[in-house]
């Protein structure tokens, strides 16, 4: 089986907000996001187990994805996606808050959503979210894609990703 077929998929490259404990906001890089319908509008989100995001959103039934553009910093996905929100505030600053959710200031677009149901996978948590708020923040960008985010800027997946490949 060759795994690199399934990089051909269309993705995007998102971070995937809500709240820990306290009020903290705290989030992780993701690229499986996807709307399942339109009426009412749905959202779906795959988040690996043992990401503090993954814990945060089944405590707070709530999410927001920010849409990433071409020319987000790549600070923004290495932070995101390289560290985790239990031991290290990802936002450095007080983030927008749209719909009382954290949206980061280097997005194109955010959705807001409120979990309707979820699904268990081996490794990951399937949210589905019904859509509560969205808009774009940027119209002056296009939409960071996966393939984008590999072939120009270069970046590597953490073995969290639901897309990871090892390197053989």
């Amino acid at each position: 089986m060759n795994e690199w077929a399934l990089t051909k998929l269309s993705y995007g490259v998102y971070v995937v907000t809500t709240w820990a404990d306290g009020g903290k906001p705290t989030g992780c890089t993701a690229n499986s996001a996807m709307q399942v319908t339109a009426i009412p509008a749905t959202i779906a989100v795959s988040i690996n187990h043992d990401n503090f995001t993954n814990e945060c959103i089944k405590n707070t039934g709530r999410f927001a994805i920010n849409i990433l553009g071409e020319n987000s910093k790549p600070l923004t996905i290495g932070t995101f996606g390289f560290r985790s929100g239990r031991d290290f505030d990802k936002f450095s600053e007080k983030p927008m808050l749209k719909d009382f959710m954290p949206i980061i200031d280097d997005a194109v677009a955010y959705v807001t959503c409120k979990v309707i149901n979820s699904m268990e996978s081996e490794t990951h948590t399937v949210f589905l979210g019904e859509v509560t708020d969205c808009d774009i923040l940027n119209n002056d960008d296009n939409p960071m894609t996966y393939a984008y985010y590999h072939n120009v800027i270069k970046g590597k997946s953490p073995k969290t990703a639901p897309t990871y490949i090892e390197e053989k």
